[in-house]
């Protein structure tokens, strides 16, 4: 226990405070921006365009998760372009490269749109969408919104495959923004260890966390923390879990199926917190509710199976793509 005690210690006496945009990371492929005149303020969006040396035709779109950014598909879109797609992936307003508002009414409908704008400017008329965690709650929005842009739908773990609101007593904004002040390196380690990746911990994690944890550090991370609560809010307020059935487009469902992860447990009551985030049973209920929906179950893996068990993940994703 100690040595695991010394090797937490050691990074996070090695982490650095994060830009507000981080600027002081690099992200693996170049990036870009979209500029937006939204909400009486003018912002950035960042995205990453993966071109490959063969194209196929197809474009596919990676969407984060909340506690994440697009440079977390790294691997995913470096296969993904070797098979001959092109790839997107936008960091949503309120996260990684991009701006981060003062004041801004968060909704999946206005970043579905953002999204939109970005591949209009693109000139990209077709594509298949991936979302992963928050970024599944997102691409459904987007995937009911533009059906006739959205071949096919591949959701990662997403959260929201229930309603959390139901189980979860409301949180306001505030209550959110007073949380996110107070975390810190340990406590999103502790938070990520548990939740993500079943209380075991590699090195090559620590990249992904690095990057979010360092904004503590920062100066201006009340800014960040605000747009972290607001994203909450959107998160249990916004559900999507009704509107499965009238999802129109392929759907696979790639479910880790050691994943237990429910935004707000620790504010549920306690005698109700193991309801929430019970994947092994929403994967299969939300397969019988979308119309043409298929699930892959990866035992053994929880929330990222895209980052704890890359060659796992990539082979029935690449499979579901080439299906048509």
């Amino acid at each position: 226990m100690l040595f695991c005690f010394c090797l937490g210690a050691q990074a996070q006496d090695s982490l650095k405070m994060s830009g507000i945009d981080l600027e002081n990371y690099d992200y693996p492929f170049p990036v870009e921006y979209l500029k937006l005149s939204l909400q009486n303020e003018n912002l950035q969006m960042a995205y990453m365009d993966i071109r490959p040396r063969q194209y196929n035709g197809k474009n596919v779109l990676l969407l984060h998760g909340k506690n994440f950014n697009g440079a977390y598909w790294e691997q995913t879109a470096k296969a993904l372009a070797q098979a001959g797609y092109r790839v997107i992936i936008p960091d949503q307003i309120g996260f990684g490269k991009s701006t981060k508002p003062v004041s801004f009414q968060y909704s999946f409908h206005q970043l579905a749109e953002n999204t939109w704008e970005l591949l209009d400017k693109l000139g990209i008329e077709k594509l298949r969408v991936i979302g992963h965690s928050m970024g599944g709650m997102l691409a459904t929005r987007f995937a009911l919104m533009y059906p006739e842009i959205t071949e096919q739908l591949v959701l990662v773990n997403p959260i929201g495959l229930e309603d959390y609101k139901t189980v979860v007593p409301y949180q306001t904004v505030d209550r959110w923004y007073k949380k996110e002040l107070a975390a810190t390196y340990g406590s999103m380690k502790e938070y990520q260890q548990k939740s993500y990746y079943g209380n075991s911990w590699k090195p090559e994690y620590d990249r992904w966390l690095n990057m979010t944890a360092g904004w503590t550090l920062n100066p201006e991370y009340p800014i960040i923390a605000w747009n972290s609560a607001l994203t909450y809010d959107m998160i249990m307020t916004q559900p999507v879990c009704y509107e499965f059935s009238q999802l129109s487009c392929p759907v696979l469902l790639i479910i880790g199926q050691r994943d237990r992860t429910a935004v707000g447990k620790d504010m549920a009551p306690e005698n109700q917190r193991d309801r929430l985030g019970q994947y092994p049973q929403l994967g299969k209920k939300t397969k019988d509710v979308i119309p043409h929906c298929e699930l892959v179950e990866l035992e053994g893996l929880g929330h990222l199976p895209h980052i704890e068990a890359f060659d796992r993940f990539i082979q029935p994703l690449l499979k579901f793509l080439g299906e048509r």
